[in-house]
C-alpha cells in the first residue's frame, strides 16, 4: 500500500515538472564532454527527473533485495536452531534436582 502512494506522489511530481516546463518554452544550451546541444526546457526537466527517479529506484531496489536476502537467511538459521533445540529437548532426559541433607 505504501508503494502505491509513493507511485502516486512520484507521478504527481512528474506531472508538476511537466506543467512547469510547459510554461517555460525557452531553449537551453547543454554543454557536455565533447559536444553541446540546444533543447527545450520541458524536455531537459523530464529527462533529468526520470533519470534521477530510475537511478534512485535501482539503488533502493538493490538495498531492499539485500535486506530481504539477509532476512531470509536469518529466518532459515532461526528455523534450523529452533528445530535443533526441539530435537535436543526430546532426547535429553531432565533429571530432577534432589538435594541430600546430612
Amino acid at each position: 500500500m505504501k508503494s502505491f502512494f509513493a507511485i502516486i506522489i512520484v507521478g504527481l511530481l512528474f506531472i508538476l515538472a511537466l506543467l512547469f516546463g510547459a510554461k517555460n518554452e525557452q531553449v537551453v544550451t547543454l554543454s557536455y564532454f565533447i559536444a553541446e546541444g540546444q533543447y527545450r526546457l520541458p524536455v531537459v526537466l523530464a529527462v533529468v527527473f526520470l533519470t534521477g527517479f530510475v537511478l534512485s529506484w535501482l539503488l533502493a531496489s538493490f538495498y531492499i533485495m539485500r535486506m530481504k536476502l539477509a532476512l531470509r537467511k536469518a529466518n532459515k538459521n532461526l528455523a534450523k536452531l529452533t528445530q535443533n533445540a526441539a530435537e535436543n529437548n526430546k532426547t535429553v532426559a531432565v533429571q530432577p534436582h534432589v538435594e541430600i541433607v546430612p
